[in-house]
């Protein structure tokens, strides 16, 4: 007997006795698991599972993946590159009996891949049987109104310190690559002018900014103090 299960947002067609490797599930080795979604049991297809029928399965081992890499390089962009690899987490496990029906009273742990808690069929069942009884509402005495009490004055506002006056002599910071004239109305409204100003931020100043200019890392990723040292130089 065959069926089709589903784990992981993936389906799985299994036989007793197959070795199966799947979404990582929350389970150690040695484990029994069940998978209780199944779609289709020999001839019986399920709408869309199947009542009742379980796959039932023991955890060889927790492994990974193959590892793949995601390269990413932008054109014409200075420095702009990035290299990440991965592997996906996986499960290993040898599959059991196949239950056409009664998985649901068998008491074996349900199977829950990702981070969710794995509970008992049994469990899950009656989770989704049970109906939720309504609570009666108890009628509430009327509360007494309690006298308001005064707001108090809000304290005078403290007069913004003075902003600091534009360096003189500002330059075109368009001409460093990733600054276009929206981001220049930004800087020239944050007091920056000149390409010695940038050329001399520390990475506090380069933080802050990111926060203010609203775009994390991009002027580590576009090197604009080195272009900004460069230009200013001439």
């Amino acid at each position: 007997m065959f069926a089709v299960l589903k784990t992981g947002g993936k389906q799985y067609k299994v036989a007793s006795g197959d070795v199966l490797r799947v979404e990582k599930l929350n389970a150690e080795a040695g484990e029994q698991i069940q998978f209780n979604d199944v779609l289709m049991v020999g001839d019986t297809v399920g709408t869309p599972t199947v009542d009742g029928a379980g796959v039932q399965a023991t955890v060889i081992d927790q492994i990974k993946g193959p590892k793949t890499i995601n390269f990413v390089k932008r054109r014409r962009k200075h420095s702009s590159a990035r290299k990440k690899g991965h592997r996906q987490q996986l499960t290993l496990v040898r599959i059991g009996d196949i239950l056409t029906k009664g998985a649901d009273k068998s008491g074996v742990k349900a199977a829950v891949s990702g981070k969710g808690m794995a509970v008992s069929a049994a469990a899950v069942a009656v989770a989704t049987k049970a109906a939720p009884k309504k609570a009666a509402k108890k009628a509430e005495a009327p509360k007494a109104e309690a006298p308001k009490a005064e707001k108090p004055k809000a304290a005078p506002k403290a007069k913004a310190a003075p902003k600091a006056k534009k360096a003189e002599g500002g330059d075109d910071l368009t001409q460093i690559s990733g600054v276009g004239p929206v981001i220049v109305k930004k800087l020239h409204a944050l007091d920056v002018t000149t390409f010695a100003q940038i050329a001399a931020w520390t990475p506090e100043d380069v933080a802050a900014m990111d926060e203010k200019l609203n775009f994390k890392g991009r002027i580590d990723r576009d090197d604009w103090l080195a272009q900004a040292a460069k230009l200013a130089k001439g």
